[in-house]
């Protein structure tokens, strides 16, 4: 195909729609040179964002009509396209083509690269759309990637378009995107030419219907309702001190609310004593701030701390709808009250603090009483102990005549109970010998037991047989080598009287065939011998109380006096007991783990009741 000339400005600007076979009247001209200077796009209408609403867009201005949008001239050889020109027909130019469509010439066909086409198209919508409102439904929505930015596309019932949030405008979207979520998106197209796709660059997203502001009101809320930091399950509210001895206020220096608190609670309590740490209320960075000064104040020795501000709008108050306020307020380790706005105002300040006051004055009365009225009560208090201690001293003096009066003389009494106590040591004295006698008698039936059962003492057992068998095999093989001795004296002997090579030759054979012999039954009655050894260690090991205590099992051991807790019924609630267990691989009961334990109940067998 036989590529044509581009097209003049003039024959462009008869042109409606753009035909590309339509017939130029003069000379080609380049883009970009002297003689057709590029002619900016006039930029479209900007399209307000009513609160809640469909977009409307701006009235045009009467008498206006509005612009057909117009091709975008063509582009040969220039490295980067010239930016779209936005052409409208002169009436001549309409006139012509509309009555005399048949003395136009046929252009020749215009050929574009990709590229080419790619950068008109881009122009083309770029300049066109440099403002647009878009309603539709999230889809593919995955958040943020590592960098902070937000992909995912806008779909209705017919279309699907790609969007693009940067991560400086993701931080100021204050509700939470979710699949299916229905928005109004506000911002320009972009086209990426390399894969030939156009997106959506947002600059500002709400939700459709419901505000932004409300939709994160309510997607926090439900958050921390799920965490337990608000709702029924969230912790009991903490309840403020009587008397505290320091308050703790996060507000502005510069508002009235901090000088009607200190009007309030100077007037209430007049030693009272305030810790001011300021902050922001209000505007970006406000969150950042009041988190910072309950930080500070968690370090301090407050007793109480008031968040207060007053009232405004939404917007105002948001601040203290922000997460990192409420999580901060929830983790404070002393009582917090929310006072935010007026009564009306809710926060989300309000749901995670201990108490909330419906006005910062509120919470001044709240958190601090009237001094008079606490004097007042310690007089009443203290005339009510007064009278209450003169009527007891005076019923004890009588009590105490009444006695002096019963007492006789206490030294009869004095002696019977000396002698009482006398007789009861000696009963004490008498018992305590018989029972450390029990017990001793106890502990050495048991040792005798523990010792039959040692593993020192078994595996001495076990080495004494080990050793009476290994002197037993070498008596045997030492008889054996003295029988082969002689056997082989003979044969020497008779190996002498005969001395033929053959005879010779054949005592070889039978002397190395016997030594063969010999030494095959030798290994294999050490063989023997050590199956016979490893089977006792395995039934040693096996017969251990250790072995058995490593798989789980524990002894128990009276406390007071350390005697083998053996059934069920020896023990009895409160009673103080000392578990041993035994690690793999011990050795003895010094190598055992020992816990100290009180028995809290007794669960017998139901064959026992």
């Amino acid at each position: 195909m036989r590529k044509g000339r581009p097209a003049s400005a003039s024959a462009l600007g008869r042109i409606e729609q753009g035909d590309l076979f339509a017939q130029a009247e003069s000379a080609p001209v380049r883009p970009g040179s002297a003689e057709a200077p590029p002619v900016p796009a006039a930029p479209p209408p900007p399209v307000e964002l009513p609160r809640g609403g469909a977009p409307v867009p701006a009235p045009e201005a009467p008498g206006r009509r509005r612009p057909v949008p117009a091709p975008a001239p063509e582009v040969r050889a220039a490295p980067v396209a010239p930016p779209p020109r936005v052409l409208r027909p002169s009436p001549e130019a309409m006139q012509r083509v509309d009555v005399e469509p048949t003395r136009a010439r046929p252009l020749e066909p215009t050929v574009f690269t990709v590229s080419e086409l790619t950068e008109l198209v881009k122009g083309t919508l770029e300049s066109s759309f440099r403002k647009v409102l878009v309603r539709g439904e999230v889809s593919g929505f995955r958040g943020p990637n590592a960098t902070g930015h937000l992909y995912f596309s806008l779909k209705d019932a017919g279309a699907t378009l790609d969007v693009k949030i940067w991560a400086s405008a993701a931080r100021n979207v204050r509700f939470r995107l979710e699949e299916g979520l229905e928005v109004l998106a506000e911002g320009y197209l972009d086209v990426y030419a390399r894969a030939g796709r156009y997106s959506l660059i947002v600059q500002r997203i709400e939700p459709a219907g419901a505000g932004a502001l409300a939709l994160a009101f309510a997607q926090l809320k439900e958050r921390l309702t799920a965490e337990g930091l608000m709702g029924e399950r969230r912790r009991p509210p903490r309840a403020l001190p009587r008397l505290p001895h320091r308050i703790g206020i996060v507000t502005s220096r510069t508002g009235a609310v901090l000088q009607d608190f200190l009007r309030i609670v100077l007037r209430r309590h007049p030693r009272a004593s305030i810790l001011l740490c300021h902050a922001r209320v209000q505007g970006p960075g406000a969150a950042e701030e009041v988190v910072r000064a309950l930080g500070r104040l968690s370090r301090t020795d407050v007793d109480v701390v008031v968040v207060a501000r007053g009232g405004g709008s939404a917007e105002d108050l948001w601040t203290f709808n922000e997460e990192v306020v409420a999580r901060a307020i929830a983790a404070f380790p002393v009582p917090v009250v929310s006072a935010v706005g007026h009564e009306t105002d809710v926060t989300i300040a309000d749901f995670v603090a201990d108490v909330r006051a419906p006005t910062p004055s509120a919470a001044a009365e709240l958190v601090v009483p009237v001094l008079a009225e606490l004097e007042a009560e310690m007089a009443q208090g203290r005339l009510r102990l007064r009278r209450a201690l003169q009527a007891a001293l005076a019923e004890r003096r009588h009590a105490l005549a009444e006695l002096r009066r019963q007492l006789e003389s206490p030294r009869h009494a004095v002696a019977d109970l000396r002698q009482e106590l006398v007789t009861l040591e000696d009963r004490l004295e008498a018992s305590t010998r018989r029972a450390v006698r029990a017990y001793g008698e106890a502990v050495r039936r048991l040792r005798e037991r523990l010792d039959r059962f040692r593993p020192e003492v078994l595996l001495a057992q076990r080495r004494q047989v080990v050793h009476a068998l290994r002197g037993r095999m070498v008596q045997a093989v030492q008889r054996r080598l003295v029988r082969e001795r002689e056997a082989l004296v003979r044969g020497r002997r008779a190996l002498e009287r005969r001395s033929p090579v053959a005879s010779l030759a054949e005592g070889h054979r039978q002397l190395a065939s016997l030594r063969a012999q010999l030494q095959a039954a030798g290994l294999a009655r050490v063989g023997t011998e050590r199956q016979r050894l490893y089977g006792a260690a395995a039934k040693l090991d096996a017969l251990s109380p250790l072995k058995v205590m490593a798989r789980g099992y524990a002894v128990a051991y009276r406390l007071d006096t350390g005697a083998l807790l053996a059934r069920a019924e020896e023990a009895a609630v409160g009673l103080a007991l000392q578990l041993r267990w035994a690690p793999p691989g011990s050795r003895s009961l010094a190598e055992c783990g020992e816990v100290d334990a009180t028995v809290t109940h007794v669960r017998l067998p139901s064959t026992q009741g």
